[in-house]
């Protein structure tokens, strides 16, 4: 078959299957945005980035519609070139609808099956939207907003031939009409590269090194911000520090924004630092900010307590990673969460806004790590049975993309 991947972060979501349905021998080709900078073997076309968002004065609730279709008519401009002057017609399309990318493509590519990855359907209640009433909006109207984005990702599932999410939890965020076109696969995690190595060691920036076994407590997200609780997370660093004189805190994250609203100024990491300034100890924690994959890998190898924290959203791939390297893993008892961490059995869990059960639980975990060894076991255990890429998942994707 020929096989056109459109992701706007190409490869993102498809590292794996691409490469793997082009070794089967199909055709496949990459479409994806001119500011894109990840490496691929996937022969790769790019289209031009949309202009400048419209003004929410002027677009009103419409806003993110017009941002998504202005970029999906990009998109279809750059895969009517691919038709008329390179004459590539695929017979599957397989993109990511979080970016509107997909809309216009069946206009274009009329006879194509399209796949679409859903990935997660915003809503009013009960999902991120209103769930840390610390960063709640106190308009009364404030799910209006939220109801116009679910328009584009709407259009994109009715339009779809059939289509993809991660996790049993993030396909239930559709709605019911549309979810009976989701199938469940995850994206995998290498077991065989991601594993635990009690060689491992890593260098701090101050030229401290780190090994496995050392009282290392890691927090990984790609950007520091209440999404990803790091607000949480740094509010229970002085009682760790004070009870755990010798621990190591290593944080590793960007200053930017990766989901939700910007602070008023500066950035998240400085504003939850100002709450805890003075706190004794925090020469020894460590914003590293983002770092080659390899490096993180050894982190997650030489952690003796790692947390991770998420409101209601889309899970991280680093939870399932670290489980895979055997991390003790202390998470948010938030319902993404809990669809692959049991308490007490393969991590544990805490209430994502009880600061002082953070400070207890991750102490806990720093003092005693030998307690904690059969939860690693198990941790891994879980990724390698339920998620790992080369026996289950990636052939699940496979075969739902050749069927």
């Amino acid at each position: 078959m020929k096989i056109l991947f459109v992701h706007q972060n190409f490869p993102a979501q498809f590292k794996h299957l691409a490469p793997a349905l082009a070794e089967r021998g199909h055709e496949v080709v990459a479409l994806t945005a001119e500011s894109n900078r990840q490496q691929t073997p996937i022969r790769s076309f790019r289209y031009p980035m949309p202009d400048a968002a419209p003004k929410p004065g002027q677009a009103r609730l419409a806003t993110t519609y017009m941002a998504m279709t202005d970029r999906a008519h990009r998109v279809g401009r750059a895969a009517s070139q691919l038709r008329d002057k390179l004459g590539f017609v695929p017979d599957v399309i397989f993109g990511h609808s979080g970016w509107g990318e997909t809309l216009f493509l069946k206009e274009v590519f009329p006879d194509a099956r399209l796949l679409v990855y859903a990935e997660f359907y915003y809503g009013t209640k009960g999902l991120d939207v209103g769930f840390d009433p610390e960063f709640a909006s106190n308009d009364p109207f404030s799910g209006f907003p939220v109801i116009a984005r679910q328009s584009h990702l709407a259009l994109s599932m009715v339009q779809a031939d059939a289509a993809l999410a991660p996790t049993e939890w993030q396909a239930d965020t559709f709605p019911p009409e549309l979810r009976s076109k989701i199938t469940i696969t995850h994206d995998g995690v290498d077991t065989d590269a991601l594993m635990p190595n009690p060689q491992a060691q890593f260098t701090l920036p101050n030229g401290r090194l780190l090994r496995a076994g050392d009282e290392v407590l890691t927090y990984v997200t790609r950007n520091i911000e209440p999404y990803r609780g790091s607000h949480i997370f740094i509010r229970a660093l002085p009682q760790i520090l004070a009870a755990r004189p010798g621990a190591q805190v290593v944080i590793v994250g960007g200053d930017g924004v990766s989901y939700g609203m910007s602070p008023p100024n500066g950035t998240w990491k400085e504003r939850f630092l100002s709450e805890i300034a003075g706190a004794p100890g925090l020469e020894r924690v460590h914003f590293l900010g983002r770092v080659p994959y390899r490096d993180y890998v050894t982190l997650m190898q030489i952690s003796r307590a790692h947390a991770y924290l998420t409101i209601p959203f889309v899970l991280s791939w680093s939870l399932l990673e670290s489980m895979a390297m055997g991390a003790h893993v202390i998470a948010s008892r938030t319902a993404p969460v809990e669809e692959v961490v049991v308490d007490g059995v393969n991590g544990q869990l805490v209430d994502f806004f009880d600061v002082d059960a953070w400070s207890d639980a991750l102490t806990t975990a720093l003092a005693n790590p030998a307690s904690f060894a059969a939860r690693r076991v198990a941790a891994r255990k879980t990724i390698v049975e339920n998620y790992d890429l080369k026996r289950l998942c990636l052939p699940r994707l496979i075969r739902f993309v050749e069927g």
